[in-house]
């Protein structure tokens, strides 16, 4: 056996379906075997592997026991001559394993091969080589140097930026995303660390290996796909942590005596704190910075109002300084409640819409209405200028997305959904059978046409060849492009993706499969089109709308809870329910507990009702108790919940829910969270 190519896989079902069919055509030139190490996944990657791959040495795993100890598990049952860690995000060239093998047969010194990187955009990632994380590489790494000076020899020495990306040279750290390495090596050197639960194993092994005389490689010679942040998100607090803790290890093993070592350690837990609050900052700043805007804008306007209106309706220009509350207490709450009502209708979010803006500032100016009568006299200023103030509200928030958006795109009509120009790469049939998926899915696509694979087929029904694609794409100003990989190897998927650059969003359909994948983002998660039910308590708008649910019932309970307590069940435990309720520990309403071990369906708080307390009677069949979970999860709305409450208003008290099952009575706590 030549090579033993080992996947470990955490919930990337539909991405590793496409590595190992990428693998499966590169293993048709090299004697090869393939193992995928499962970690506890809760979609349905194991059953995708055994039925689409019989081939793959499948490894399962009860729990999530981290990536080194992972490919130990299969390392140490491999019988090529070679292994390869490949990461389940990534798309090899037919030729890649062919060539990487060939030059490690060539240099026997070579203890272990990187090979050249893009993302799903094209884009070259530049940890495809890197250098060992010194003190300096590491101090310009963590406070973004090395990104200000990428050709840098000094600043970038972590990525070797000095180094041409399109030659093969000598390197110090292999990416684990794709790492090759004799077996004799990793018998000699040891595998990797179980120390590293993820991220800075592949330095420490590297080390390791050239610490033993030999040296690793970047291969320029053959190019993968690595999406990129399908297992972890790289813009998280976790991430953070995580990577900067695998370098404090890796110090330690490696330099803990040494000069310098402490030094380091400190630089490096300094850097945690500062990309931390850096990343805190950043996070906050991309959810808050848009209100800030709107709340801006409409206080300055409503400052002119004012003005305005003193001069128009009293003929005083200082009609209103005389109330000192107007702009301390009355603008500011009007402000924060037409926000918090725009938020909550959707306004902020990614996919936020004009009917989102209307019906946030209108139902934000009926609650400020109905509260203002409730107002001192001293805090009645003025309704009309709530109602002017609502009017230039809503052109403050609509001029500014208005604003940033032709800014960004050239278009003021933020509120407009553009459709993307695609277009499809490969054969007629292959074409209509991508369209079909997209049409079951509702993508909001404007398709262009089909590019024929094939640059000497008659292109009659093709809007041209292959080799055409360049011309295609500025005529027909293509935004989009979709790869059948039945109809073109992923050597030419590659090229073009290169060559083309990442002004196109780019998409694999790998053959025989219902998922369309791609990743316009090398720091996101990827994104894909797959037939799959559309669950609506998974929106953002519908989870805030259950939990000011759950809020309104608590209080009105914690209100009512002399009069409730005599019509409960279980009267010492609606206090207990309220409490956990307004932390944010429990729901009113969710699933039902039979099917707690149903992973398909969207994750929600244990929850004191579920939808059997809508019925009349007890369903004993677990598969109709399932199914009412998932009619819960599809069709959810505020009013399935008030349903559901006002029928099991006397069991709010619950502390846990009876199952009856055929001849016995089992009882679940609700206190686990269930996971969907």
């Amino acid at each position: 056996m030549k090579l033993s190519v080992i996947i470990v896989n955490y919930n990337v079902q539909y991405f590793l379906e496409q590595t190992l069919l990428s693998v499966r055509k590169a293993a048709q030139k090299v004697s090869t075997e393939v193992f995928v190490v499962d970690n506890n996944s809760v979609d349905e990657s194991v059953e995708m592997v055994r039925e689409k791959f019989p081939e793959v040495k499948l490894i399962v795993n009860r729990e999530n026991t981290g990536f080194s100890k992972a490919n130990n598990q299969a390392i140490r049952v491999a019988q090529g001559e070679y292994v390869l860690l490949l990461n389940p995000d990534t798309v090899v060239r037919e030729d890649t394993f062919e060539k990487t093998v060939a030059f490690m047969d060539a240099h026997p010194k070579a203890g272990g091969l990187g090979v050249k990187m893009i993302d799903g955009k094209g884009k070259f990632l530049p940890e495809s080589k890197r250098g060992f994380p010194s003190p300096e590489a590491a101090f310009y790494k963590a406070f973004g140097l090395s990104k200000f000076f990428p050709k840098s020899k000094r600043f970038n020495r972590y990525h070797l930026g000095y180094l041409d990306k399109n030659e093969t040279h000598e390197i110090d750290v292999l990416s684990g995303a794709f790492m090759l390495m004799r077996k004799s090596v990793l018998d000699e050197v040891g595998y990797l660390d179980e120390a590293f639960f993820m991220y800075g194993e592949d330095i420490d092994l590297s080390y390791r290996i050239v610490k033993a005389g030999y040296k690793n490689y970047y291969f320029a010679d053959t190019t993968i796909i690595h999406y990129k942040g399908e297992s972890t998100k790289k813009g998280s607090l976790n991430y953070v942590k995580t990577f900067y803790n695998a370098m404090i290890i890796f110090t330690q093993k490696h330099f803990g005596d040494g000069k310098g070592a402490g030094l380091f350690i400190t630089m490096l837990r300094f850097a945690i704190y500062f990309r931390a609050i850096l990343t805190l900052i950043t996070g906050w700043g991309k959810r808050l910075y848009l209100p800030i805007l709107d709340g801006t804008a409409i206080f300055g306007g409503m400052v002119v109002i004012k003005n305005v209106w003193e001069i128009i309706r009293f003929d005083d220009p200082f009609y209103y300084d005389v109330d000192t509350t107007l702009l301390s207490f009355n603008f500011p709450f009007y402000i924060c409640m037409w926000l918090f009502v725009i938020y909550m209708r959707g306004g902020y979010d990614r996919q936020a819409r004009l009917k989102h803006l209307i019906t946030g500032i209108v139902m934000g100016t009926v609650f400020i209405s109905a509260i203002y009568a409730f107002f001192p006299i001293a805090l009645r200023s003025s309704r009309m200028l709530i109602l002017l103030g609502a009017l230039w509200a809503l052109v403050a928030t609509i001029s500014i997305r208005g604003i940033i958006n032709w800014l960004k795109k050239g278009s003021f009509f933020w509120y407009e959904q553009k459709q993307h120009n695609l277009v499809i790469v490969g054969d007629l049939e292959e074409s209509q059978r991508v369209l079909h998926l997209l049409y079951q899915v509702h993508a909001d696509i404007n398709f262009i046409g089909t590019v024929s694979p094939y640059e000497d087929e008659e292109l009659t029904d093709f809007l041209g060849g292959l080799h055409q694609l360049d011309e295609i794409v500025h005529v027909y100003k293509v935004e989009e492009m979709i790869f059948c990989a039945k109809d073109i190897s992923s050597e030419r998927i590659i090229h073009w993706m290169t060559r083309l650059g990442p002004e196109v969003n780019y998409k694999i359909v790998p053959e025989h499969s219902e998922s369309i994948i791609g990743s316009n983002s090398k720091d996101t998660a990827g994104d894909f089109y797959t037939i799959e039910i559309s669950f609506n308590i998974a929106s953002s708008i519908q989870r805030r709308n259950k939990r000011i649910l759950d809020i309104i019932v608590a209080l009105g309970a914690l209100v009512l809870l002399p009069f409730l307590i005599l019509v409960m069940h279980q009267k010492l435990g609606l206090l207990s329910n309220i409490i956990k309720v307004l932390l944010g520990y429990k729901t009113w309403v969710g699933y039902h507990p039979r099917t707690i071990a149903d992973d398909s369906l969207p994750t929600l708080k244990p929850s004191v009702l579920s939808p059997v307390d809508g019925l009349n009677f007890m369903p004993t069949g677990d598969l109709t108790i399932k199914r009412l979970n998932l009619f819960y999860a599809k069709d959810y709305g505020t009013n399935s919940d008030i349903d559901i409450l006002w029928k099991g208003l006397r069991h709010l008290g619950r502390q846990q829910i009876s199952i009856n099952t055929k001849n016995t009575t089992q009882v679940v706590s609700t206190q686990h969270e269930q996971r969907g």
